[in-house]
Formats: C-alpha cells, sequence, structure tokens
C-alpha cells in the first residue's frame, strides 16, 4: 500500500478520520474527499509532508467525484447520512462513486454500509443502504462492501449522547430497550478497511459484517456507560408507542424511521464473514470506553472510581 493514491470520501468524518490515520501508518497517500475539505484539515498533522491531499467532492455531484478519482489507485466510500436526503447520498450516491471507480480504472473499492442493509426494509435508511449495495455490485463487481454494527468511538454521536444523558439526569429515557447490538470499535473498522485495501485481489466482491465481542440490549448498553461513569440514574424503558409519540414531535433527537431501525436488532449473521476474516481482533467495549467518557464522571479523573481493566 505504500505510496499508493487512495481516495478517502467522506475521510473527515467520523469513521473517517480513523479510516485515514490507518492508511496513512501503512505509507499510503490519502486524498481526503469532502464537500468542505476544511473540516478535515485536521489530518493534515498525522501524515508526513505531502502525504494528504484535499479535494471537494460530492457524491450527489458526478463530475467532483469523477475529479476526485483522477490518478487514485483505491477508492473507500464512507458517504452516509442518518437522516436527510439518504437516498441521494446513501443509494445514487454510492452508484456515482462506484461508476467513477470503474471509469477511472482504481484496482479496488471498499464501500462502508451498515448491516440490516435492505432495499425492500421497511425505512429509508435500510432501502437506499441496501439499494447502494446493489449500485455498488453492479457497477465495480470486485468492490469490498463492509456492513458495520453500531460503531462506538471517542467522537461518536451514540454513546456519548447516553454518556451525557446519565450524568446530567436522574432519569435517563431508554427506547427499544430490548433491541440487541453489536457494538464494533471505530478503530476495527479502519483496520477492516485497511486490511481489505491491503490485499484486494484475496478479498474482491466479498462482503463482511463487522460487529464487536459483545452483544448487548439497548438497556444493557447504557448501564454499562452509568457502571463506567460511577453513576446509577433510573432508566425509564418507553414502551413503543410512547416512543412514537416522542418521534413524532418536532425538534426530538429521534425520528420515526430511526425508531423503526431501532425495532429491530443489529447483529452479525451467524452465516457472515467478519472481522476475524480480514485478520482484525473485535475490542470490547469495556476495554477502550474508559479512555474517553472519564470526562462524564463527576470528578473527571479525579474520581475515586477505578474501572478494572
Amino acid at each position: 500500500m505504500k505510496n499508493k493514491v487512495i481516495t478517502l470520501i467522506g475521510g473527515g468524518g467520523f469513521v473517517g478520520r480513523y479510516v485515514a490515520q490507518a492508511l496513512l501508518r501503512r505509507g499510503a497517500r490519502v486524498r481526503i474527499a469532502q464537500r468542505d475539505p476544511r473540516q478535515a484539515y485536521f489530518l493534515r498533522t498525522q501524515g508526513g509532508l505531502g502525504q494528504t491531499q484535499f479535494i471537494a467532492a460530492d457524491v450527489r455531484r458526478p463530475d467532483t467525484i469523477a475529479r476526485a478519482m483522477m490518478g487514485a489507485d483505491a477508492v473507500v466510500n464512507l458517504a452516509g447520512l442518518l437522516t436527510g436526503d439518504v437516498e441521494a447520498v446513501q443509494a445514487k450516491g454510492a452508484g456515482t462513486v462506484a461508476q467513477a471507480a470503474a471509469a477511472a480504472g482504481v484496482e479496488a473499492l471498499v464501500h462502508l454500509s451498515a448491516i440490516g442493509s435492505d432495499a425492500n426494509g421497511d425505512t429509508a435508511y435500510a432501502r437506499s443502504k441496501g439499494e447502494g449495495e446493489a449500485a455498488v455490485r453492479q457497477h465495480f463487481p470486485a468492490a469490498v462492501i463492509l456492513r458495520p454494527s453500531l460503531v462506538f468511538g471517542r467522537e461518536d454521536q451514540f454513546v456519548n449522547r447516553f454518556a451525557r444523558m446519565v450524568a446530567r439526569l436522574p432519569v435517563v429515557p431508554v427506547v427499544a430497550a430490548k433491541t440487541r447490538f453489536q457494538p464494533v470499535y471505530v478503530a476495527d473498522v479502519a483496520a477492516a478497511v485497511s486490511a481489505a485495501l491491503e490485499d484486494p485481489e484475496r478479498f474482491a466482491g466479498r462482503t463482511f459484517e463487522l460487529g464487536g465481542p459483545d452483544v448487548l440490549t439497548m438497556t444493557e448498553l447504557v448501564q454499562q456507560i452509568a457502571a463506567l461513569l460511577d453513576r446509577k440514574p433510573r432508566l425509564l424503558e418507553l414502551r413503543n408507542d410512547t416512543a412514537g409519540l416522542l418521534a413524532a414531535l418536532p425538534g426530538t433527537p429521534i425520528t420515526r424511521d430511526q425508531l423503526r431501525m431501532l425495532g429491530h436488532d443489529n447483529l452479525v449473521s451467524p452465516d457472515a464473514e467478519g472481522l476475524a476474516a480480514l485478520g482484525v481482533t473485535p475490542t470490547p467495549f469495556e476495554s477502550v470506553a474508559p479512555q474517553w467518557l472519564v470526562q462524564f464522571r463527576r470528578y473527571g479523573r479525579f474520581s475515586r472510581h477505578v474501572h478494572a481493566a
């Protein structure tokens, strides 16, 4: 991978920063393609002189994507949305990227999808992800598709949101309390991307589902967060109809589509290839989360609570 040019679409995002760092450590030259490249400038210090490039690109504008592919050896597509025009970004946009990669003659394409992707799914998110996978396979059959479960890490917007609630509220509402997840560490997702690009012929055309070593319900995940913060809030498990009323209100942190998504378990399929097939050992939540969740403890790093490794 050393000195190869890898176009990283969405490289300034949560997952993107870790993928960029993993590729830079392996000596690749990383071209960060972002709608606003300034949002990714913090990555300039992560590599050597000339190892990072920045270019404005938007998956909804094929001309910008084609320009971002010029001279690239490989492409990683991380563009995605939880809300908004998911069809344009995750379905049509994925096809645009795959088509441009094929036209540019790149050696490899890694596409980040999600567990639960289904072109016939009952949520706009699942359908757009499923349609995106189909478009990628149509235009670039040798692409590697990665489907992670819930991705957690220092900058995530899921675990940190619950940590703030646990730290501030005596009662924490929990939606989809019994839904099961297999949280996967963001650095492990980045390692999977890097492994797929290190040996593209070996992994060509395969789909991998990425999950961590632990299966947790939503309630169990919040309980783990609370334990790491040395807090004991009351957890209020909301019924589906109550959560639906909440999702219908303007300005709430969850949409109806997201609520439907949370109604489905988010686990690696028993017959799916996973992190192990890519040579990546999954990282347990409790082994890394204390590194940043310490900020939410009552006395921060000076708390008397010491988490056992």
